[in-house]
């Protein structure tokens, strides 16, 4: 069943994930999504986006094999999913730092050179904002990935 939710920025936290690849849930029996969000809400009180963005939750994002995942999203902006994070304060302040350039971003887009290195390697996919695409001049597809060019 969908439910309502604010329709500003946010992250939303798949809180059925498993914790790391080889293991479902800490020895208290929680999931790692579940603790992602939860450090998440906790350092969002008092980071820089704090009043900006939600956090929220929702049972399998369908990324199983990666773990700790989370879809940013934010209407008329490009959206990501990310995952393989730990549920850590520094995967979680990461991607926090991350958001802040990505708020501020016209079409959300965040130069390279701005992301947290814990952020690197951790992008899934993006998706284009509802009634758009993106498209760069002289950009080509990459080879392999299906499209001629």
């Amino acid at each position: 069943m969908l439910v309502s939710v604010d329709s500003g920025p946010a992250l939303v936290v798949c809180n059925t994930c498993r914790l790391s690849s080889s293991q479902r849930e800490d020895s208290a029996g929680r999931r790692g999504g579940s603790l992602l969000a939860e450090l998440l809400r906790s350092l969002l009180s008092s980071h820089r986006c704090a009043g900006q963005l939600s956090i929220q939750e929702m049972p399998c994002l369908f990324a199983c094999s990666d773990y700790c995942t989370v879809q940013l999203r934010c209407h008329g902006k490009i959206g990501y999913v990310l995952g393989r994070f730990s549920p850590c304060p520094e995967d979680a302040l990461a991607l926090l730092d991350y958001v802040a350039h990505y708020l501020h971003s016209s079409e959300g887009i965040v130069p390279y050179e701005r992301w947290p290195e814990r952020i690197k390697s951790h992008f899934i996919v993006r998706t284009p904002p509802e009634g758009f695409t993106y498209e760069r001049e002289g950009v080509t597809a990459p080879s392999g990935c299906g499209l001629t060019t």
